[in-house]
């Protein structure tokens, strides 16, 4: 890794090797930047915070090897990113206003992606996932993922039924307690599809209507008009001796007609002359016949209005428009139908209902027998990594309840309470020495015990869901002596089938490392690129001599060192 402007690191680079690496330095030298970075690049929060003071933004740039064909390799070539010589290549970018850029195998993806390529990459652990470990509900998912295919394929199949209860659970609630509210809304549908019915509307008679009031209350101005445009195209037989257009243009006509031989241009205009009398020929019949046809009817008017009334008490009621009114119509007898459906539907709903709590009773059952039968060998194989981290007479158990309910699922013959991962209370006991009583190992545990026994769950999963790469961010905290030695002597073989890196304090854990990392500050407070070194013979017997006595230079912290180094590499 590359790291540029986060925290106290102003440029270093962090080169982790297979096996085990271990981080030391002074307190606020910079180590947990380390484990920050690494959870950048897995998708971690970003904070504006992180950014090094004075500058712009901060870096994290990452080169992780993977094999062709693993799941992180697919996804990310299904993303776009390409692979550069087996590894992939990440980068994170955060500015000193908060916003994060991520880039993949040189393509922008969005952080989300980095987070679904850690499940498959790394597992991160510290202080906050010890606390996470307390919680049940962290544990029963510990568990879940230990039991494998065993509980995950009933898991997956009583989710998706659990889903479908809730929904049919939630449409049945609404069909019942609103079952007032639904049928007044059927009697108003009722009420105004009667109401449409009864005056029977066509589509855009309203319009046709108005444009008929309209011409029947001016018929009279209507008729003289047309008429005496009649008579001025057609001529008036009352007073011939007015001259008609007709008559004109058919004057004209002739007078041209007598000389267009004579010249091109005016035969066109002649010709011009015809085709305007056949049109105002056309014209005056036209007037003659709408005058002839124009209804003068009062009564005609009266029932016009009269249905005019009639659409416009629907208009005001149910649309804008007679064509809005038909909508709505529609959409009315269609929503009518679906209440009045309503009582088949619940009846259809409670079938389905009860069936699905018979399907969960079932598969509730199914989880709690897996689980219990997972947890037993769990909490043996936890039992057995913690003899070899100096809690040889400590167990771990598993205690799987459920909680009675009167509205839940039969499970074991007992209706108890279910939820969203079936109906089992997960919890894990310690008991930390024989004859103490099993407790949870939030109240039965120390600090210490706490973190072994998260690095013997870590362990456990290592067998049985492994991922490439495990970061421990002080884990052995509380810890010292003889169970600091066991912490490092299991990080060890751990590191044999998966590459550890360990931030820590201790000596005892540091001198099982294949590789010890320095972090170290300048005199102006920064980590630089020589900030971060690997250290190799007599550097690393300073280190473990300061780590142990806070003196590099003592001689029995050096002589303690050298044999920690010594009895480390004689249990290799």
């Amino acid at each position: 890794m590359r790291i540029r402007s986060l925290g106290v690191i102003d440029d270093a680079v962090v080169e982790l090797s297979p096996g085990f690496t271990a981080v030391t330095g002074e307190t606020g030298a910079g180590k947990t930047m380390v484990v920050t970075s690494l959870g950048l690049l897995l998708g971690g929060r970003a904070d504006a915070a992180l950014v090094r003071i004075g500058s712009p933004s901060a870096v994290v740039e990452g080169r992780i090897s993977v094999a062709p064909g693993d799941a992180a390799a697919k996804r990310a070539e299904e993303a776009g990113a390409e692979l550069d010589d087996g590894a992939l290549i990440i980068s994170r970018t955060i500015s000193a206003e908060g916003r994060s850029r991520a880039h993949l195998g040189g393509r922008s993806v969005p952080v989300g992606m980095l987070a679904e390529l850690a499940d498959d990459l790394v597992a991160v652990h510290g202080q906050t996932d010890q606390q996470g470990l307390l919680k049940p509900a962290r544990q029963r998912g510990a568990l879940d993922r230990y039991a494998g295919g065993a509980v995950a394929g009933p898991l997956a199949e009583y989710s998706q039924a659990y889903r479908r209860l809730r929904a049919v659970s939630a449409e049945l609630e609404e069909l019942t307690t609103r079952a007032r509210e639904r049928a007044q809304e059927a009697d108003l549908l009722r009420f105004g599809l009667a109401e449409i019915e009864a005056v029977a509307p066509r589509a855009g008679e309203d319009a046709e209507l108005a444009a008929e009031a309209e011409r029947l209350g001016h018929a009279e101005a209507l008729a003289s008009a047309a008429a005496l445009a009649h008579g001025a195209l057609a001529g008036n037989p009352e007073d011939p001796e007015i001259l008609d257009a007709t008559t004109l243009v058919a004057g004209a006509g002739r007078t041209l007609e007598a000389v267009r031989s004579h010249d091109p241009a005016l035969a066109a205009l002649a010709d011009r002359i015809g085709e305007i009398s056949i049109l105002l020929a056309d014209v005056a019949g036209e007037l003659a016949g709408y005058a002839d046809n124009l209804d003068a009817d009062p009564r005609r008017l009266a029932a016009v209005e009269e249905r005019r009334a009639a659409l416009t008490s629907l208009t005001r009621k149910y649309g804008e428009d007679i064509d809005a009114v038909l909508a709505w119509a529609e959409e009315g007898a269609s929503r009518l139908t679906e209440l009045d459906g309503d009582d088949d539907r619940i009846g259809e709903l409670t079938a389905e209902r009860d069936a699905l709590r018979a399907e969960l009773s079932v598969l509730a059952q199914t989880l709690t027998d897996a689980r219990t039968e997972a947890a037993a060998r769990f909490a043996d194989a936890v039992t057995a990594e913690l003899a070899s981290l100096a809690m040889p007479h400590a167990r771990v158990s598993f205690a799987i309840r459920q909680t009675e309910d009167p509205e839940g699922v039969e499970v074991g013959g007992r209706t108890v309470a279910y939820g969203p991962h079936g109906a089992d209370e997960v919890e894990l006991l310690l008991a930390p020495h024989p004859g103490a009583p099993p407790r949870p190992i939030a109240k039965g545990a120390s600090g210490g015990e706490l973190s072994r026994v998260m690095l013997a769950v870590e362990v456990v999963f290592a067998g049985t869901d492994p991922v490439p790469t495990y970061l421990f961010d002080e884990v052995d905290a509380g810890v010292g002596g003889k169970a600091a030695v066991e912490i490092g002597r299991r990080l060890a073989r751990l590191a044999k089938s998966a590459q550890v890196v360990v931030v820590t304090h201790l000596p005892q854990v540091a001198a099982f490392a294949d590789r010890q990392l320095l972090v170290e500050k300048t005199n102006d407070g920064s980590v630089t690129r020589s900030g971060v070194t690997v250290l190799e013979g007599e550097d690393r017997v300073r280190e473990l001599s300061r780590m142990l006595a806070g003196q590099e230079d003592s001689q029995t912290a050096r002589a303690h060192a050298e044999e920690l180094l010594a009895a480390a590499r004689a249990d290799a």
